[in-house]
């Protein structure tokens, strides 16, 4: 499996190592063209605003738009797909809801059919305020959705390329498997 992972700024390379780990070719995306022939992409966490400007800049803002494979996004990578930026998901996010980098914390999620909890490393992490009707929350924090799926996209509000818990990969591979095989 070729995964790309928005290598513009932020956690691109630890995403990579997480999925090379699981057995999927990591390949960093910086140009529209990079994008053609991967079966999945990555937008990593670092800072929403940035990635926006570097994205139009670099003409991958309507590239990422007709992207058509499965696709995870962690903390800014989620604010970057959410309505208000490139409208690929039906959520509505408050940027650094939990406050700025000092605030920075971990707390244990619980996955549904899952023993063992989740650690989920929140950094400047924002929060989802309002979730579409197909969108299935798979972890709570407080009672507020932190990683959430609907269709192709599964997104975080955490950062799971910064523990040693594969889990979000993992299912985020899963995806990718299901979306090859409905089209082969």
């Amino acid at each position: 499996m070729k995964i790309g992972v928005l290598a513009l700024q932020g956690n691109f390379r630890e995403h990579a190592a997480m999925l090379r780990r699981l057995g999927a070719d990591p390949v960093e995306v910086r140009k529209p063209e990079q994008l053609e022939g991967l079966d999945g992409l990555v937008v990593p966490g670092g800072e929403s605003t940035t990635f926006m400007r570097l994205m139009r800049l670099y003409g991958l803002e309507d590239a990422i738009r007709r992207f058509e494979q499965p696709i995870l996004g962690t903390c800014a990578g989620l604010i970057v797909l959410d309505r208000d930026h490139l409208g690929l998901l039906d959520l509505e996010v408050e940027r650094n809801a939990y406050g700025r980098q000092v605030a920075s914390f971990e707390a244990d999620l619980r996955l549904p059919g899952e023993d063992a909890p989740l650690r989920g490393v929140f950094i400047r992490a924002p929060r989802v305020k309002v979730v579409g009707e197909d969108t299935e929350v798979l972890a709570e924090l407080d009672g507020k959705p932190v990683l959430l799926r609907q269709g192709r996209f599964l997104v975080a509000t955490f950062h799971p390329e910064l523990t040693d818990d594969t889990r979000v990969h993992e299912l985020f591979l899963d995806a990718v498997r299901e979306a090859s095989l409905v089209r082969t």
